[in-house]
């Protein structure tokens, strides 16, 4: 199976109320019709409301597997989710977080772009699903969905392949990255392979730097003892 984008999803931001509190945000994403360009920090028609956390080079297009949609249906039975729940700009369907390295590069449209980091959950994911404990939940299910750096302004569509033109010799892939954040915070190797990935933004490389000299330093005081 081809990997393909399903749905376009995209929003500019807004206010809404949410538990008393005015709240603004672009994560409330629709579908379109059409082909749109995208740029280099985002599609037209596609705008964060807070780039301290989202936005950026490094997050300018985010994809979020079809696949992921039934297990969240029976997290959530009585919610309804259509494409852009998640708040991606890409439904992408036959592209698995395990299946892209960080550093990875794929033609889509006539744009190119290169996978980047896992998506990290923010209070606006709960604020779209009404609910905070979708939080934890979502960082525990390994689900992330995958951000893409833009190489090449272009075109893109619902129906196009995204076609993989460059693989990261390194293989650290997207869902290694929320492992070593969420579960396996000892693995040094993998986060040392990590860190040589020139894709790989800059928090999450002083994150792994960080780890490894936490876990280098317990080491050798364990051989002292």
């Amino acid at each position: 199976m081809i990997p393909k984008i399903l749905s376009i999803n995209v929003s500019l931001p807004k206010e809404i109320d949410f538990e008393g509190q005015k709240v603004t945000t672009g994560i409330f994403k629709e579908p379109i019709e059409g082909r749109i360009m995208l740029r280099t920090l985002n599609l037209d028609g596609d705008k964060q409301a807070d780039l301290t956390v989202h936005g950026g080079p490094d997050k300018a297009v985010y994809a979020y597997p079809i696949e992921h949609y039934e297990f969240w249906r029976k997290v959530y039975p009585n919610m309804e989710m259509p494409n852009g729940m998640f708040g991606e700009n890409f439904t992408i369907g036959g592209l698995m977080e395990n299946e892209v390295s960080v550093g990875d590069a794929f033609e889509i449209g006539s744009s190119k772009v290169i996978a980047t980091q896992p998506r990290m959950p923010c209070y606006k994911l709960g604020v779209k699903f009404g609910r905070m404990d979708v939080l934890k939940k979502f960082l525990a299910s390994g689900r992330s969905g995958i951000y893409f750096k833009v190489l090449e302004e272009g075109e893109v569509g619902p129906g196009d392949s995204i076609i993989k033109i460059k693989k990261d010799t390194n293989r650290v892939a997207i869902s290694d990255v929320v492992r070593l954040y969420a579960i396996d915070r000892e693995d040094i190797s993998t986060m040392q392979r990590a860190v040589k990935v020139e894709a790989l933004p800059e928090g999450w490389r002083d994150y792994f730097i960080e780890q490894i000299r936490r876990v280098e330093k317990n080491q050798a005081k364990s051989k002292r003892r």
